[in-house]
């Protein structure tokens, strides 16, 4: 894991970058690579590159970056993990191509050299990148197709600017930063600023699975090379597909590093099975990490006890670190500070990542996306009744929005704010999964922040138009809310708050049932009438899970924050982090 920072010149009245503010933007960075720093200033100045690096893959100087070709006519720079590297390397291999070091970034630049663009399908892993092509005197992005690694990009129609974060990009001093509405509007809306969206005008995030190039006078050209969409709407045909062997496919692959690698181990299913998989398949005896909460000890919200008889069963090295309340009250400002972008989520990924950092960990894995791909989530189910029940109404749509404007100032009515949209928003699936997963409801934005803006906001934003869009034609309702939780809940808060809750204690998250490989053979059987759910994955673990964790009711993970910040619900704590982002008190 690292942080990447390039800036390139293009515009046809040719000018000079400043090195000194990719050294202010890399430097930004030091905590996703604290193990090195790299420059590189090509094309008489019109382009220079900076790198931070964790190294995690040949700890040797030989995978330093920004990497150049042995003939110099290409540089990288390169955030992420490749899991297939050893065989595209062996292919390159077979092709005459020699290495002189034993890094998945230098496989990455030698595929560029003779495929351009087109190699990027090939690539199994996540990432973020940079190429400079000298032979055409132009730039490459990219990012990985299920957006687990973060890439923003500034282009104001004479230069553009590539970082792994977006307060990295403020700290070079070259970028707008007037507001964006739609990025506050959406952080309100969700809790989440979404993509491609942040707070401000200047910057944007890549959007996963594309890549876009930027020529010497300005031309430009894009591409896609991964589209999560079509291939939940059109699964590729996968004869038998053994799902123990998917998930153990997966593991093994995330399993690949030159450092030990850890795991985050819940009573939950998902890290469960990992441990049990990850105990077996690495190399040397597992180490295993439970995070709890001192107000929880003694409850049934308290994981450490079952997490711990998980690792005894698995046989891994355990840790348990227990967080009292004064322990966030003392690193509040330090998460804050640490957000690249606001959210309300993400606390207890930080505290385990500095968990895991503190045992001496550069790599763990994590269970996220299990509920996405497995159809584990309450809303996979309560969602579904609830337009069942509702649906007829969406004949008088007039009803459902007389109702929520007699009733949604009257929250002692109802109990809830939401409860004013239901009859307005439970009649299809889209709008019903806003209801759930959405923090202020639209028609509430314009009290929690400027008017205007909300309404310039939600006019750019529109929600309900973009959750129909990702929906639509997925066949069954299970694919079309997970085609709603993956590419709005999943890619823009937990893969987010993992990238920079990690890389706070310069420690890679890598999540196993995130992946490419498995995504296709889950959507295979699913396509044959044999959809997994999170039960049937659990039984894949060899050794089984334990009884108690096997038939355990799903619980989700809970954290105590309210309880910390004397606030009585997360609006609340987002209402603080919106101001923090600000830099209010």
């Amino acid at each position: 894991m690292c942080g990447l920072v390039t800036i390139f010149a293009y515009g046809s009245d040719v000018h000079l970058v400043d090195p000194m503010e990719m050294i202010r933007i890399r430097d930004a960075m030091r905590k996703r690579g604290p193990d090195g720093e790299g420059a590189w200033m090509g094309a008489y100045g019109r382009v220079v590159m900076g790198h931070r690096r964790l190294s995690i893959i040949d700890l040797s100087p030989a995978g330093a970056q920004p990497m150049v070709a042995a003939d110099g006519d290409c540089t990288i720079v390169f955030n992420g993990e490749i899991y297939n590297y050893r065989t595209l390397k062996k292919r390159l291999e077979a092709q005459g191509v020699k290495f002189r070091s034993g890094s998945d970034t230098e496989v990455v630049l030698e595929m560029y050299r003779r495929e351009g663009p087109a190699m990027l399908a090939s690539l199994r892993g996540m990432f973020a990148l940079a190429i400079w092509d000298g032979r055409r005197n132009g730039l490459l992005v990219a990012r990985d197709g299920l957006g687990i690694k973060p890439l923003y990009v500034a282009d104001d129609g004479r230069t553009v600017r590539v970082a792994s974060q977006v307060k990295a990009l403020l700290a070079g001093g070259g970028i707008d930063t007037s507001p964006d509405p739609a990025g506050h509007a959406g952080f309100f809306l969700w809790g989440h600023v979404p993509e491609p969206h942040t707070l401000y005008r200047g910057i944007k995030a890549q959007k996963p699975g594309t890549w876009d190039w930027w020529g010497p006078g300005g031309e430009r050209e894009s591409g896609t090379f991964f589209d999560l969409g079509a291939e939940l709407r059109h699964p590729s045909p996968v004869a038998g597909v053994d799902l123990r062997a998917a998930l153990e496919d997966s593991v093994a692959h995330h399993l690949i590093a030159d450092v030990p690698v850890g795991v985050f181990l819940s009573a939950g299913l998902d890290s469960t099975t990992l441990c049990a998989m990850a105990a077996r398949q690495a190399p040397g005896r597992l180490l295993s990490v439970t995070l709890a909460f001192a107000e929880f000890e003694g409850t049934e919200q308290d994981e450490a006890p079952l997490a711990e008889l998980a690792a005894h069963h698995f046989g891994s090295d355990h840790t348990t670190v227990r967080i009292p309340g004064h322990d966030f009250a003392a690193q509040r400002d330090q998460i804050l500070a640490d957000m690249d972008q606001p959210s309300i989520d993400g606390v207890n990924v930080w505290f385990v990542a500095r968990a895991a950092a503190a045992c001496g960990l550069k790599v763990a894995l994590s269970g996220l996306g299990g509920d996405e791909l497995f159809a584990g989530y309450d809303n996979f189910r309560q969602i579904p009744r609830l337009v069942s029940l509702l649906k007829p109404l969406a004949a008088v749509p007039s009803l459902g929005r007389g109702f929520r404007k007699a009733t949604s100032h009257f929250d002692w009515v109802l109990g809830k704010p939401k409860l004013a949209g239901i009859l307005e928003y439970g009649t299809s699936l889209s709008d019903a999964y806003l209801l759930r997963r959405g923090l202020f409801m639209p028609w509430e934005l314009g009290e929690v922040m400027d008017p205007d803006m909300a309404r310039a906001g939600l006019e750019s934003l529109a929600p309900r138009l973009r959750l129909a869009e990702a929906a639509e034609g997925m066949g069954d309702d299970q694919l079309a809310i997970s085609a709603m939780e993956m590419q709005f809940y999943m890619r823009n808060q937990l893969l987010r708050d993992a990238d920079w809750a990690g890389m706070a204690h310069s420690l890679e998250i890598r999540v196993p049932l995130v992946d490419t490989a498995l995504l296709r053979g889950v959507l295979a059987m699913h396509a044959a009438g044999k959809a997994p759910t999170k039960r049937d994955m659990a039984l894949c673990a060899n050794p089984a899970l334990p009884e108690s964790i096997l038939n355990r009711p799903k619980t989700g993970f809970s954290v105590p924050v309210a309880g910390w910040l004397g606030e009585s619900s997360l609006r609340g704590w987002a209402k603080r982090v919106h101001a923090a982002a600000l830099g209010k008190p």
